[in-house]
């Protein structure tokens, strides 16, 4: 039962992210049909339909209808069973399932209402997060997440690293390209340099603005040389972490399933008792000890003289 409810959650979620980006495209949109009128000059009124407007299919609704329909009820149950509610709604897949969830109800009841909010249109992009409920059925994005979250010093000191290199070199080519006369120079101010700087440091390189003098080239030069290193430093910790955790969850996943037998423990017993059996005299039938080697003298006789003769004066113990 639980795979097939796994299962059935990641069909509604592929279904419903697909839907979202779909209905954005013009061919499966819809045009607005509205009536408009206009007086002419002799008195007389002419009707119009006008289509400026283009809305989404109308199946796109009942797929988001029936998604959000199972997504309302996976939370109910889940809220339901989960034994520390506080820590089931403080979990951050479960907030923005919640909120991806409200929103939908929220888009629903406006429209009903025939109001519409650019607002709230903005943050229904919260659906696309549904992905990152992936991670309950995926091992490999768990391992990504605490790979990250084991990494965090090493990603913040690249950041830090990032954002001086990116304003040292906004300021420097912002100079640099004002050095020499440049009538198309790009870099207007040291703002607009930023955006050069990161894309430069990222080793992306759009092309939208470029030096033109040679100091700013030189400059350039020096940004993209300075980003490759410092994105390469912390690369091989990052990559460390990933596969300690790789090789935990393959180390795990080897495990046997199925839980071992554990043989019931005898209970203390007060100073200055002995075991039943352990007695002087015969073997008895007396503790377990004793009765699992009266057992292998009856099946196997001479076996156990064997063995003992091999372990010598050696201590042992029965498990």
């Amino acid at each position: 039962l639980p795979q097939i409810i796994a299962v059935i959650s990641v069909f509604f979620i592929v279904i419903s992210i697909l839907s979202f980006c779909l209905k954005t495209h013009p061919e499966m949109r819809v045009p607005v049909l509205k009536n408009a009128t206009s007086q002419t000059a002799n008195g007389s009124y002419t009707w119009r339909l006008e289509k400026k407007e283009t809305e989404p299919h109308e199946a796109f609704f009942y797929i988001e209808c029936a998604s959000n329909a199972w997504f309302t009820f996976e939370i109910i149950i889940r809220f339901a069973v989960a034994p520390n509610k506080l820590q089931f709604l403080k979990a951050p897949v479960n907030i923005i399932d919640i909120v991806a969830t409200l929103s939908f109800y929220l888009d629903f009841m406006l429209t009903e209402l025939k109001q519409e909010s650019d607002m709230l249109e903005f943050f229904s992009i919260i659906r696309i997060m549904r992905l990152c409920k992936l991670t309950r059925h995926s091992a490999g994005l768990k391992i990504l997440i605490h790979t990250f979250k084991a990494s965090a010093k090493e990603l913040i000191l690249l950041i830090f690293f990032l954002v001086l290199g990116i304003v040292i070199f906004a300021a420097l080519i912002y100079y640099a390209e004002r050095i020499q006369y440049n009538p198309e120079n790009d870099f207007e101010s040291i703002p607009v340099g930023l955006w050069w700087a990161i894309v430069t440091m990222t080793t992306v390189g759009y092309g939208d603005m470029v030096p033109k003098t040679y100091v700013g080239m030189f400059v350039g030069a020096l940004c993209a040389l300075a980003g490759v290193l410092c994105i390469a430093l912390p690369v091989p910790v990052i990559v460390s972490n990933f596969a300690l955790f790789y090789s935990h969850t393959q180390a795990r996943s080897k495990l046997p399933k199925k839980r071992r037998r554990v043989l019931p423990v005898e209970a203390p017993r007060p100073k200055g008792t002995k075991a039943p059996g352990m007695a002087g005299g015969g073997g008895g039938v007396g503790g377990p000890q004793n009765r699992r080697m009266n057992a292998i003298k009856h099946s196997h006789p001479g076996a156990l003289d064997v063995k003992l003769n091999r372990i010598g004066n050696c201590t042992f113990t029965y498990c």
